[in-house]
């Protein structure tokens, strides 16, 4: 291993960089707050998809609501904004519970 271009200590041309955290805690991480979030999102009555399970549906006479997950980004659908509305306020709740 060779050290950076522009961050060689002179006198310390042959020493290597060590790794502080492994990428495998990363991992894990992403991991556990998925875990996290799927405990919490079916507590407020959300099921997931079949096919799917980084997608979430709700559906009451008032409205329709679906998530998609996607790594560090989510989509709200749903027929109306009440439903919108609904599910964010519900995400700032766990915030204060969950988080």
């Amino acid at each position: 291993m060779e050290q950076p271009e522009g961050f060689i200590l002179p006198g310390n041309e042959e020493k290597a960089c060590k790794l502080v955290k492994s990428l495998y805690g990363l991992k894990q991480a992403s991991k556990q707050w998925h875990e996290k979030f799927d405990k919490a999102i079916l507590l407020n009555g959300f099921h997931h998809n079949g096919a799917d399970k980084c997608m979430y549906s709700k559906f009451t006479k008032d409205f329709g609501v679906i998530i998609c997950l996607y790594v560090d980004e989510m989509l709200i659908f749903s027929t109306n904004i009440i439903g919108i509305v609904g599910t964010k306020s519900h995400f700032y709740l766990l915030n204060e519970r969950f988080w």
